[in-house]
């Protein structure tokens, strides 16, 4: 029962986009289209649920049993920037033309505050279940991360959704490009806080 609060917590409730607002970079840069949303959240699935529980091994048996735990951001951001370089070269191989499509934003899953606030969250954040709180296991550190690179991924391709929808709309000179997206975006933000009192 905790996974499935766990995910339903990760994706609707605290999307790591709408409500902690973090990875907004890739929100607004690659959200223009929806193929290009679609395979950038694929990457940053990957990634975020991947040094999760690279970060999570770290933290629990390297660094806290040599007593080095100041290192954990730097130590952190390091397996996150050898991850991101991994994508890359697979892309480059697999799918060129996602890896063009993704031009600047691909290197930037480096310095996504999404990744590394997922990685940090799972380590020194304690979670409520069930009027309890505790720490979470690897397990629930890795569907934990999962869950929220999926909640990611549904905000992008909702958002890149709409901005396509409103690219075929008339929309007035005052509020093409950035401001009418960023008023989707709120609009979509506070659509998402419907499902506060769900868990």
């Amino acid at each position: 029962m905790e996974y499935i609060l766990i995910i339903i917590s990760a994706v609707f409730v605290n999307n790591i986009l709408l409500s902690q607002f973090l990875g907004i970079c890739p929100f607004l840069g690659v959200s223009n289209k929806l193929s290009t949303a679609a395979g950038m959240s694929a990457a940053v699935c990957f990634v975020i649920t991947l040094s999760t529980l690279v970060t999570y091994l770290l933290q629990h048996y390297v660094l806290d049993p040599l007593g080095v735990g100041f290192l954990q951001t730097i130590a952190f951001i390091l397996v996150i920037a050898a991850l991101v370089q991994m994508v890359e070269i697979v892309l480059k191989k697999l799918s060129p033309s996602l890896y063009s499509a993704l031009g600047i934003f691909l290197p930037l899953i480096t310095t996504n505050c999404a990744v590394l606030g997922v990685a940090l969250t799972v380590v020194t954040k304690e979670f409520t279940f069930g009027g309890e709180a505790h720490m979470l296991n690897l397990g629930e550190s890795v569907v934990y991360a999962f869950a929220t690179s999926l909640g990611f991924g549904l905000a992008m391709v909702l958002f890149a959704g709409l901005r396509e929808t409103l690219a075929l709309n008339n929309v007035p000179k005052a509020f093409k490009g950035i401001p009418v997206a960023l008023l989707t975006a709120s609009i979509l933000a506070m659509a998402f806080m419907g499902f506060s009192g769900l868990v």
